[in-house]
């Protein structure tokens, strides 16, 4: 797969892409992203992925200069260079390029806008994940998708020594989230997720679940529940963009989970449809 960049109007291989030094995503990491998958040519829940972004851009007070359409539009053409018809959409704004400051630029900085395509496949549905808990000591604005991800990047290098997927986050005995995913419970027939405040990303494939749980008639609960409840949960799932409800059977080396796979697979199956039915071509 030929992976595409784009740069602030520059759109080529994305390997001769350049960014500037200054560019304050460089030093800072002061700018948002988001990224979702695609199929088809068709980008999956852009709208929900763009509501995200330009909130984050919004609570980081970042002035972004693009309309919806016309980052569509940008989006869409670094999905059709690209030589395969399906896999990963990046993008993300940082707030602008200058000499290293503290303080915001002047109002004459404009953003800077970085795009590219990459390969990525969805995680099978029939596998499973281990995972590993650390303290969650990250900043308290964890529902903006920041460019500061140093946290997230050292507790998942943990996991993949321990030969684990993914890291359960929590504060005290509060599950939050995991390193670059949602987690979610599954008990006595109802879906549980942390609640969508400060403390966790509003992901959208936890948003879709929460939403195919109610079209199955399966109970939905939103608030936090604690490191004790995971571990006796029915069934734990780790949900991001590529994993769309994917199962965890251990946790910190003992066997979590596997109690109500039924319940799960409703959920997976209505998930495979509606990613199928949602990045079909437009005729």
């Amino acid at each position: 797969m030929q992976c595409i960049g784009y740069y602030n109007g520059t759109m080529g291989p994305l390997e001769d892409i350049k960014i500037p030094a200054l560019d304050r995503a460089v030093y800072f990491g002061d700018g948002c992203y988001d990224a979702t998958t695609f199929a088809n040519n068709v980008p999956f829940a852009l709208a929900e992925h763009l509501d995200r972004f330009y909130n984050s851009c919004k609570l980081l007070e970042i002035d972004f200069p693009f309309t919806r359409a016309e980052l569509t539009t940008k989006l869409q053409k670094c999905i059709d260079a690209t030589d395969d018809d399906s896999g990963l959409l990046y993008w993300q704004t940082s707030r602008g390029t200058g000499l290293r400051n503290h303080i915001f630029p002047t109002a004459d900085v404009k953003p800077n806008l970085f795009i590219f395509t990459a390969p990525i496949a969805l995680t099978p549905h029939e596998t499973t994940f281990k995972l590993i808990s650390r303290e969650d000591t990250r900043f308290l604005h964890c529902n903006i998708k920041s460019l500061n991800l140093i946290p997230s990047v050292i507790a998942s290098q943990r996991a993949a020594e321990a030969d684990c997927q993914e890291v359960i986050f929590h504060r005290g005995e509060r599950v939050t989230e995991c390193a670059h995913s949602n987690i979610l419970i599954i008990k006595d027939g109802v879906l549980c997720t942390p609640p969508r405040d400060n403390l966790i990303l509003p992901g959208i494939t936890l948003k879709h679940l929460l939403e195919l749980a109610k079209e199955n008639n399966i109970p939905t609960s939103e608030k936090a529940f604690t490191m004790a409840e995971l571990r006796n949960a029915d069934e734990v799932i780790v949900s991001s963009s590529s994993c769309l409800g994917i199962r965890a059977t251990e946790l910190d080396g003992k066997a979590i989970g596997g109690k109500d796979y039924k319940t799960l697979k409703i959920l997976q199956d209505a998930y495979a449809r509606k990613y199928t039915a949602e990045t079909q071509p437009q005729k």
